[in-house]
């Protein structure tokens, strides 16, 4: 099986009001393969669809929801959250990603990556309060690693159980699209998260997966970025994480990330430790590269050139 290697439209969507155009851009780069991102507005449909009869390129993937609902003009893919506490939003979230479903079928595509909600705070954000313990602020240094490894401790412990409630409304909600899923030969790639509060908590990515009956639609989809932002949080550790899900990885979002916690920066520009993640892809996995919009031409090309190096070694 000849390995997919591809390009999300994250990087270029924005400046395009033609995705026909858009994807001629990304086709020139040498790309066989693009996935269609959370950027997508509904004036790009037809552009893309053109492109593919053409046979100009290939859609890898789209990412949920694709395309954007009518009234949203950017990138928002957590605008409707499959685990919020208000059945409306819900509802809307499994509308728009049956209209995902709807685009993926048209373009022959058979893997949808979806975001999966998150646990709400009104104060005390867990993400912010560790940032302020780790890195300090303008009112304090930063803590101690025996003191932010209390911190760590104690957040994640209150976590752990609050986020029990938005769990099972999330999987009540991919509950509702799955039969669609299976009826289409749709794989749903769940995609671990940078946000410390955002579902699914890495530690329960395997067992939310196996908890629904057909596993063969419902798999795991590994973003390297985000893991090294947890990884430099001393959240995770990025090997064990992808350790653990190995058996039901389905593809990869690679980008770099700087000691900052910057991420989806050019390979090879940052600390992802690219040469570890190697060793878990397989042939049959799709591998995006997942570039920030300001990232130049020439770094876009320079870490696909970086990509076929690392998996042809």
């Amino acid at each position: 099986m000849s390995r997919v290697l591809s390009l999300s439209t994250c990087w270029c969507s924005h400046r395009h009001t033609d995705g026909y155009e858009m994807l001629a851009e990304m086709a020139d780069l040498g790309f066989e393969y693009v996935e269609l991102s959370h950027g997508i507005r509904i004036s790009l449909v037809e552009g893309i669809l053109k492109a593919v009869s053409e046979g100009m390129i290939k859609i890898s993937s789209v990412h949920n929801f694709c395309p954007l609902p009518p009234h949203v003009t950017q990138a928002a893919p957590n605008y409707f959250q499959p685990s919020a506490a208000d059945p409306r939003e819900r509802r809307q979230w499994v509308r728009y990603t049956l209209r995902t479903f709807d685009l993926a079928r048209q373009l022959g595509v058979r893997l949808v990556v979806i975001h999966c909600g998150s646990v709400p705070y009104l104060f005390g954000d867990p993400g912010r309060k560790l940032s302020r313990s780790l890195r300090g602020d303008e009112k304090s240094e930063p803590a101690s690693e025996s003191v932010y490894r209390k911190t760590l401790d104690r957040v994640l412990g209150k976590l752990e159980k609050k986020a029990g409630r938005y769990l099972a409304r999330l999987r009540s909600s991919i509950g509702e699209v799955l039969p669609a899923a299976k009826e289409m030969d749709l794989w749903l790639g769940l995609e671990n998260r940078e946000g410390v509060t955002e579902l699914p908590l890495d530690n329960r990515m395997a067992e939310l997966i196996n908890s629904f009956d057909a596993p063969g639609n419902v798999g795991y989809w590994h973003d390297a970025g985000h893991a090294q932002i947890k990884e430099q949080f001393g959240l995770i550790e990025h090997r064990e994480l992808l350790l653990n899900n190995q058996e039901r990885l389905l593809g990869l979002h690679l980008h770099d990330v700087s000691p900052g916690g910057r991420d989806h920066l050019p390979l090879g520009r940052g600390q992802v430790d690219f040469q570890m993640v190697k060793t878990f892809i397989r042939p049959e996995h799709i591998v995006v590269l997942e570039m920030n919009p300001n990232v130049e031409r020439a770094d876009v090309a320079a870490s696909r050139k970086y990509l076929i190096e690392l998996l042809g070694g």
